[in-house]
């Protein structure tokens, strides 16, 4: 199962991880994870609303060719989704290849820093 790991934490939550990543990879061991880091809880969620988690679902399950026939496919307005798709995309969650929008981790974890 491909997995997308979404963080609420800071540089220094961000630089652990990595080098964890690092010494793993150093160690000959295999690293395959993803992770987002938002700053804010509230960035999270606002990231991460209702429809936006609609658009990451369709993009996970059938992919898209352009914004335009993902607005179609879900009944919504194109600006709304191509507003949606590009903080989508500029948080990592939503990836172009060949021109075509997709999703492919099959799950989203969240972890909250205290």
């Amino acid at each position: 199962m491909s997995k997308m790991n979404v963080h609420v934490g800071g540089a220094r939550d961000m630089g652990k991880r990595f080098l964890s990543a690092w010494n793993r990879a150093q160690a000959a061991e295999r690293v395959d994870e993803r992770h987002v880091t938002f700053l804010s809880l509230e960035e999270m969620l606002a990231a991460l609303s209702p429809k936006r988690l609609e658009v990451l679902r369709h993009l996970h399950r059938e992919g898209a060719d352009s914004v335009k026939a993902l607005a179609l496919a879900l009944n919504r307005d194109y600006k709304r989704v191509h507003e949606d798709v590009a903080i989508l995309e500029n948080a990592g969650l939503v990836v172009r290849e060949n021109g075509r929008l997709g999703a492919p981790w099959d799950a989203l974890t969240a972890e909250v820093s205290l």
